[in-house]
């Protein structure tokens, strides 16, 4: 298997946390979703992956992340032996350095990402099978080089168009994109803000943002109503539906929807309009 060899995502899939039920997989792979993320993958054994893909039948379960500091690169890839051995084509493994704030041992990540992967390679863990969490062009670059796909999170159309131009035609990139289905601006922000505000006391995505032309007047107070747009897309599904369309247009060949809403609310409702508003074919 060669970096040729590419994993179908499908042009849409869904980002969730990884305590995610086998039930909720069944019906995203029902309504068309390509792949279900997974994000703070804590187990290095990987046994949310594999009970995933043993209730579904097409859909891709990609770790979005697997935490490097977290997780030893011979125990993840062990798992990913173990898991490919049934799913080859259905799994994809998904690694990144996180951010600073949560990982006290968060030095020199460009080297770390190097090494993980170097362990991957004498494990046998296949390129073609890799995704990278990448935001700046160093590890854009990276993704490039060692990896089948980007997977960067919390970012723009406008960054999708710079992050197409490093990766060049050959690596998928697949970012992530929130959701919120709410009409209603204040009802929005209610249900946005609490997700935002983690990301604002987080040096590596204030940095990406910077690049993507934000500032402090924008971080300060929960976010501006400015960044709230471009980092949130809410309204109508319509109108969110046109501006997940804006990734394809700048580049992404996979947007990986994460539908924000309040705790207490089924979210398959809003996965179905959306996936209706995609034209998947559920």
């Amino acid at each position: 298997m060669d970096k040729t060899d590419k994993i179908d995502l499908g042009a849409f899939g869904v980002w969730r946390l990884a305590n995610t039920e086998p039930e909720l997989a069944v019906e995203l792979e029902r309504l068309g979703y390509g792949t279900l993320w997974l994000g703070n993958v804590t187990d290095p054994d990987l046994t949310v992956v594999e009970r995933l893909l043993d209730a579904t039948e097409t859909l891709v379960v990609a770790t979005g992340i697997v935490n490097i500091w977290a997780n030893p690169a011979d125990g993840v890839a062990r798992s990913y032996r173990r898991i490919a051995e049934r799913h080859a084509d259905r799994f994809l493994l998904g690694i990144g350095a996180g951010h600073p704030e949560a990982n006290k041992e968060f030095v020199r990540p460009y080297q770390a990402l190097n090494d993980y992967l170097d362990v991957l390679d004498e494990a046998g863990v296949p390129v073609a099978r890799r995704a990278l969490a990448a935001l700046g062009p160093r590890v854009l670059r990276l993704a490039r080089d060692r990896a089948a796909a980007a997977h960067p999170y919390l970012v723009t159309p406008d960054h999708t168009r710079q992050a197409r131009e490093i990766l060049g035609t050959g690596p998928i990139l697949a970012p992530e994109q929130k959701v919120v289905l709410e009409t209603d601006r204040s009802r929005a922000r209610a249900i946005g803000d609490a997700t935002l505000g983690f990301y604002l006391n987080r040096t590596n995505y204030l940095s990406n943002l910077r690049r993507l032309g934000f500032d402090d007047t924008d971080f300060a107070d929960g976010g501006s109503d400015r960044l709230f747009d471009a980092l949130i897309l809410h309204g109508e599904t319509s109108r969110v539906a046109k501006g997940v369309r804006a990734h394809q247009e700048a580049g992404a060949d996979h947007v990986a929807l994460q539908l924000l809403h309040p705790e207490d609310t089924d979210p398959l409702p809003g996965y179905r309009a959306l996936a209706e508003a995609l034209g998947l074919a559920g």
